[in-house]
This record gives structure tokens, sequence and C-alpha cells, in this order.
């Protein structure tokens, strides 16, 4: 039998694999779905997630990197070693309106189908469970603590609307922003307080203006979390939350000292003492690898997955993710899948909603195929084997 046909036998192992534990994949998806957790909260959903690798022959490690939400899974003893991430956190008051429950899934069904041809591909087939991709920066950790040492390939799917091979996501630092005034009765002795929220109104009107002199590759926006407790109160304490975005973790940077100002403004103009500290370690922007993106897409497309470039639709993959952090050292790959959710988008009560459809059910078992096939892609082929294991660095 030649190369090609040998592959090609391969994928179909793999497809194979993938339809006999669907019920499984799917069963784990909506279970996630009904049992949202937040960032580094995901206690139950880490446990369910590591049960069905275990069940299924993995050997799993929970609780690594000394985070309590975290794992790793291994199966296997070969000379390249892929990584699927799973990431199953949820968004405060939207539950999974990012389709994690689609990630964690999906990525499950890769790995035990990349299981049933480990051997004959001499491969290691490694999930980690990434706690906290929504702003706390699970990945980031788990690389500086050493869970992605020895690995040569790191992939996930994310669901989106639509499918987008490329990721091009923004880098991204995230704050926490807290002025500190002096509270005193709003209407007998308004002179004594030092006002918190008109320190935040006048940094947010500043940010507001700066916007206008932003180059369309920056995002800058945020929500104030605690505002005053009565409105004959004057505000001592008002926080917030914001994040800053760009195209590049240089643009960031730059971006991020102008919006400092802004809130320095609102100190200096209030009264006010002003705090701010980083929620996380800044998200980088994402290495792509064209050959490795055109190979998914290729794949996709093999098992029937659509894509079109003309769909606005495709701007989920400007997101951004802790996954492009590790991009910087080791070959990544991450597209996202749609789940036909029409209208709705990422991080939207009804997109949540959609995340538990039969179509979205399709996406978990086509995303797991596609992203199984384009590792045995990646291993059957020595260049590109060479190609990974070259790039990757710690």
């Amino acid at each position: 039998m030649n190369e090609m046909n040998l592959l090609t036998e391969t994928k179909t192992k793999v497809q194979n694999r993938v339809s006999e534990v669907s019920k499984t994949l799917l069963e784990l998806s909506h279970w996630l779905h009904a049992h949202p957790e937040t960032a580094w909260q995901e206690f139950e959903s880490a446990a369910a997630v590591a049960k069905v690798l275990r069940d299924n022959g993995f050997d799993v490690t929970e609780q690594v990197c000394g985070l309590p939400t975290a794992f790793r899974a291994e199966f296997g003893t070969g000379d390249l070693t892929v990584a699927l991430c799973a990431e199953y956190d949820a968004l405060p008051g939207l539950g999974h309106a990012c389709g994690h429950n689609i990630i964690a899934s999906s990525s499950v069904g890769a790995a035990l189908a990349l299981a049933s041809v480990a051997e004959e591909l001499n491969l290691k087939v490694v999930v980690l469970g990434t706690p906290a991709e929504e702003g706390g920066g699970g990945k980031i950790v788990m690389l500086e603590r050493g869970a992605f040492d020895g690995v040569d390939v790191a992939a996930l799917v994310h669901p989106g609307p639509v499918d987008v091979a490329f990721a091009e996501p923004f880098a991204v630092r995230h704050i926490a922003v807290k002025y500190s005034g002096k509270a005193s009765h709003a209407a007998a002795y308004p002179e004594q307080g030092v006002n918190a929220a008109d320190a935040f109104t006048i940094a947010q009107v500043a940010i507001g203006l700066l916007r206008q002199q932003l180059p369309s590759t920056v995002r800058v926006h945020g929500v104030m979390t605690r505002g005053g407790e009565a409105p004959n109160a004057i505000p001592e304490v008002t926080e917030g939350r914001w994040y800053i975005r760009a195209t590049s973790t240089k643009l960031m940077e730059e971006t991020y000292l102008r919006v400092a100002k802004c809130f320095e403004a609102g100190a200096l103009a209030s009264g006010c003492s002003l705090e701010i500290h980083d929620e996380s370690q800044p998200y980088s922007e994402f290495t792509n690898h064209p050959n490795l993106n055109e190979l998914y897409k290729t794949n996709a497309i093999s098992i029937g997955r659509e894509f079109n470039d003309d769909d606005p639709r495709i701007r989920m993959n400007r997101a951004s993710t802790d996954l492009g952090n590790i991009s910087k050292v080791v070959a990544s790959i991450h597209p996202y899948i749609g789940i036909n959710s029409g209208a709705a988008v990422n991080h939207q009560k009804e997109f949540a909603a959609v995340c538990i459809t039969a179509d979205a059910d399709q996406a978990v078992l086509d995303a797991a195929t596609a992203m199984a096939m384009t590792l045995v892609d990646i291993a059957a082929t020595d260049a590109l084997r060479t190609y990974v294991k070259g790039y990757s660095k710690p």
C-alpha cells in the first residue's frame, strides 16, 4: 500500500473513532453547558472532562501546575507530542455563550481519535485542561509552569457563527481600576465628599474622546463594577474592569499608556486616588502557520464544512485568546467552526442557547474529526513533522 493510501486509511480510522464515541462527546458537551462554571472555578467541569479521558485509557493527572482546575491527560509514548487544549470556563451571567462546552468536547474527541492511531503514527497524545481562558490567562500560567514543555503541536477548535480557518486575535491587556475618595451626605455635606463616581465619569469621557484618535486596529472597552453605595451618599469607592486590545502587543502597550492617562485624569480632576492593576498577564497576538491552517481547512472541507470569507460574521476570529501566547513558542492552530447561530454571535445569551442544538452537536463531531485528521497529516508527513518539532521552543 502506498503512502497516500496509508494516510487515507489512517484518516478513516480517526473518523470512525469519533463516530464510535459521538454519544459520549455530545453528552459531555451538554453536561458542561448545563453546569457553567466561571474562570478558576471550573471544578466540576474539569473533573467531568478528565473522567471521559480516564475512562478511555488516558493517564490523567489533575490539579497540575498548582492550579486546582487544570489537568493533563496522556496516551502513547511516541516522539511527536500533540496537545489538544480543552477550555471549559463559562462567562459570568451568560453561561456558555462562547461555546467552551464545544471546545472541550471536540478536543476530547480529537484526542480519543488520535489515541486509536498513536502507535502507528509514533505519537504521544496529550490533553491539557486549561482553565480561565475568559480573562484569566490559564494557558499562560500553565506555559510558565512547564505544561507545554515537550509539546510539538497545540490545537483547539473554537465555535463561532461560521467556519474560519485562520485565527487573527487581538493582543489584549485586562486591567482593574479603582478610585478611592471620601463619603459624605450628598445633600447636607456634599462639600466634604470626594466623589469617586465623578472620577470614573471623567475617565470614561476621556476614553470616549481618545477613541477618535485611535486606529481601527485597536479596541478599548470596559464596565464599571462598583458605582457607589447609595444615591444620598457621595460615592467613596468605584471600580471597573477594562480591556485594551490591538493587533500587536507593541500597539497594545502603546495604547495602554494613553488609556492609563485618561484614568489618571479622573483622579486628578476629582481629587481621588487611583489604583490600576492587571487581572492577568497580557494575551499576545497569534502566530499562524499557513501550511497547518490550510491543512485544517482542506480536511474540514473534505467532511462537508464550508468557508465563506465574505461573511462578516467571520470576525469572531479576532477575539483574543491565551493560546496566542502558546503560539509564540509551540506550533499552534486555532480555527473556528460554525454552529449555524444565525444573527446570534459569541457572548450573547442567544448564542449560548444555540450551543446545544443539532448544529452545535455536529460541530463538536466535525471539529474533533477535522482536528484529528490535520494532526494525522502532520504526524505522517516527514517535512511537517520536522517543521513543528523545529519550531517548538519550551
